[in-house]
């Protein structure tokens, strides 16, 4: 059969998708394989310092980029912070952020929620870590005469995107915390970001400090959180 290697739709191009076709088997193993992998990342709160190569950085990212996006939009910026002066200003932000959260803005719930999660207003972590990627959801785009331009599913899509930036984090053998001081307007103020984007989430990105204790939690099992309809 011989298949063209592109064709055009509604005047775009459109090129012929490679599969990677398994077979059944094959297909039971590998996603028993990906869960296994993937049922070991953790949400780390103690970092080495580390470095980590800006090449690596740079993949995490590329990886995060290729998610799906309303219309294609792909309405995103990754903002990598290595700098140490500028670390410590987002640190000092992000405490103060935290400090009148715990103290009148969380609810005593809530806090106690958070109680097997050993976490509190402290973050050294930002600090600590090599790098801080901090997600921009770009809620319009800005034409080139100063126009507003839509973007599409922006919250949907920018949330994908990094979730595949967390899973790409653990696949380097990295560790990661998503961390996200509410407000969070003070990061686009500190890293001169354009009005059209809002911070998403922080990520702090490194090595984990050895030994480094996590919550010995459980996730829910598949009959809490799936429903099949066959």
């Amino acid at each position: 059969m011989n298949t063209k290697s592109h064709i055009i739709v509604n005047g775009h191009e459109h090129v012929v998708y490679q599969s990677n076709a398994l077979t059944q088997e094959e297909l039971r193993k590998e996603s028993i394989a990906f869960y296994n992998f993937l049922d070991q990342r953790r949400s780390v709160r103690e970092y080495d310092d580390t470095p980590v190569p800006k090449e690596v950085i740079e993949n995490l990212i590329k990886t995060a980029s290729t998610a799906p996006s309303g219309a294609h939009k792909q309405p995103w910026t990754f903002c990598a912070v290595s700098n140490p002066k500028l670390k410590a200003k987002i640190k000092e932000a992000a405490e103060a952020e935290e400090k009148e959260s715990y103290e009148s803005r969380m609810s005593d719930r809530w806090k106690k929620d958070l109680e097997p999660l050993g976490t509190d207003m402290h973050k050294p972590f930002l600090e600590i870590a090599p790098w801080l990627i901090i997600v921009f959801k770009k809620v319009h785009e800005i034409g080139e005469s100063g126009e507003k331009m839509n973007n599409y599913y922006v919250n949907e899509s920018v949330g994908i995107a990094s979730g595949m930036l967390i899973t790409a984090i653990h696949n380097a053998g990295l560790v990661t915390l998503t961390h996200t001081p509410s407000p969070m307007n003070f990061l686009a103020k500190l890293l001169n970001r354009p009005s059209n984007e809002r911070a998403f989430l922080l990520l702090p990105v490194g090595y984990p400090k050895s030994p480094t204790y996590v919550p010995n939690i459980e996730r829910k099992p598949l009959d809490q959180i799936a429903e099949f309809y066959e």
